[in-house]
């Protein structure tokens, strides 16, 4: 199994456990729903728990596990990304986007930077700094919710999470459960309106089949390729005999937990030249047959700079997107939002100059 480099900060539950040992397990309880109490700015505003307490988690535990750097928004108004700073100073980005119900859908990252590598993602290319620790997973959520509550004329709700920001979630898989979590517990997302997308770490999804605490959210499957020679060229970290295990997984997943069979979608990027022709997408059809994934999602490619790909053209898509549908594959294409900003999928990197400025 693939590892970060530096394991997450420690979140502020085992912190407080660690300055509060004898106290009982509802005071946590008090305290995450306070984090997600809008009303609530700070620890003086949780007047549940004693002066005492407050004025020591004032001093050892910040009331956000990251704060805003810098804030973008796209020319149409309907896309938002931030830099966040974690308390180590690192940075990562997440976005909001806005949705076909006039509510609002979070990006969120798990990961600063990624290990997985792939030939046309642009937070690839920062390498993996470190995994994000289940509060700044979390805080995301925390951060968008401010942030709309300043902005009376924008719609308020956020209706849906899915983690496709930077990093891969089952690398870091302990601290993205105990984030979805903590919003299934405390805000009023459900497990169907979360996605996690991810490259495929086969050992990780393994797991999640006896695993009693995976939570029932929706998995997205990275695949971009139907074959494993021409997969790894997209996805250098495409294990030995990725597709036909996969394949396997899918059914046994729809076996052990029944009706989540529809929770599974491959992710197909299309690449002019390399992934998007007819033959290509036959062969998709061919594979997809064999699993009990219900759905194959077309992204677009979006343009990242030092990158030689190029995108497919419209005509392209149209064909590819076709030859599925005839052969009754249910299609749907992702609609590109915040390329302006750098905030559309694939588009996530930071660089930091030598003078300190953050460049997206």
């Amino acid at each position: 199994m693939l590892i970060a480099k530096t394991d997450a900060p420690l979140n502020r539950h085992d912190h407080f456990k660690e300055l509060f040992p004898k106290e009982p397990a509802f005071r946590l309880k008090q305290i995450e729903k306070a984090y997600f109490t809008e009303t609530m700015k700070g620890w003086d505003d949780v007047t549940t728990l004693g002066k005492d307490m407050r004025e020591i988690l004032q001093k050892e535990i910040p009331w956000m596990s990251c704060t805003a750097v810098t804030t973008l928004s796209s020319k149409t108004g309907d896309t938002h990304k931030v830099v966040l700073a974690g308390n180590d100073d690192q940075y990562f980005e997440s976005v909001l986007m806005r949705n076909n119900r006039d509510q609002w859908t979070i990006c969120v990252s798990s990961q600063i930077g990624c290990a997985m590598g792939c030939t046309f993602c642009a937070t690839g290319t920062m390498g993996l700094k470190r995994n994000l620790s289940s509060d700044e997973i979390a805080d995301q959520f925390r951060f968008w919710q401010q942030f709309l509550s300043e902005k009376p004329d924008l719609p308020q709700r956020i209706s849906n999470v899915v983690f496709m920001g930077m990093g891969e979630p089952l690398v870091n898989v302990e601290n993205v459960k105990k984030a979805i979590h903590t919003w299934l517990d405390y805000t009023d997302i459900g497990p169907t309106r979360i996605t996690v997308s991810t490259v495929g770490v086969l050992p990780v999804l393994e797991g999640i089949l006896t695993d009693p605490d995976w939570p029932p959210v929706k998995i997205a499957i990275s695949l971009h390729s139907p074959e494993e020679e021409s997969r790894r060229k997209i996805v250098p970290t495409t294990a030995p005999r990725f597709h036909e295990r996969l394949a396997k997984w899918t059914k046994d997943y729809e076996q052990t937990l029944g009706n989540r069979r529809h929770h599974i979608t491959f992710e197909y990027t299309l690449i002019s030249g390399v992934n998007d022709n007819e033959d290509e997408a036959k062969r998709l059809v061919k594979f997809v047959k064999k699993t009990s994934a219900v759905k194959v999602n077309v992204i677009p490619l979006n343009l990242v700079e030092g990158k030689e790909f190029t995108a497919s053209s419209k005509e392209g898509i149209e064909k590819f997107k076709n030859v599925l549908l005839k052969a009754g594959i249910d299609v749907t294409q992702r609609k590109t939002m915040g390329s302006d900003i750098a905030a559309a999928c694939g588009q996530l990197a930071l660089t930091i100059k030598s003078d300190g400025k953050i460049v997206g």
